[in-house]
This record gives structure tokens, sequence and C-alpha cells, in this order.
């Protein structure tokens, strides 16, 4: 790969990240907020549940792929 492709690679990649901890940041907040309001919707735990675990496996993800790029830059 070359450095251009590395650099262009690595941004998108934090271009992604960026977006993805947005979107971790509100799912975070719905989760907090079905908390505070139980008993009332708790059939939805198990949903925003998942989606706030995955959300926040697949930062993981990313911010690894990010780090192994940058280590071999």
């Amino acid at each position: 790969m070359s450095e251009v492709d590395s650099k262009t690679d690595i941004e998108e990649l934090k271009k992604r990240i960026r977006r993805l901890n947005s979107q971790a940041g509100q799912i975070k907040m719905d989760l907090h907020d079905l908390a505070e309001g139980l008993p009332t919707d708790y059939e939805t735990i198990m949903e925003v549940a998942q989606k706030t675990y995955d959300i926040y496996c697949q930062l993981a993800q990313l911010k690894q792929q990010l780090k192994e790029l940058e280590q071999n830059k």
C-alpha cells in the first residue's frame, strides 16, 4: 500500500469513527433515558441494549483497525 493510500485510509477511518462516536453517544443516552424511565418501556430493554452493544463493538473494531494502520504506515 502506498503512503497516499495509507493516509487516505487513515483519514477515512477517522471520519467513520467520528460518525460512529456520535451515534454511540446518542444510543448511550437512549439507554440511559430508558433506564431512568423504568419500569415504563421495560419491553424495549433488550433491543436498546443490543443496539448499544453492537455500536460499541463496531467502534472498538474500527479503533483497532486505525491503530494498526497508524502503526504500519
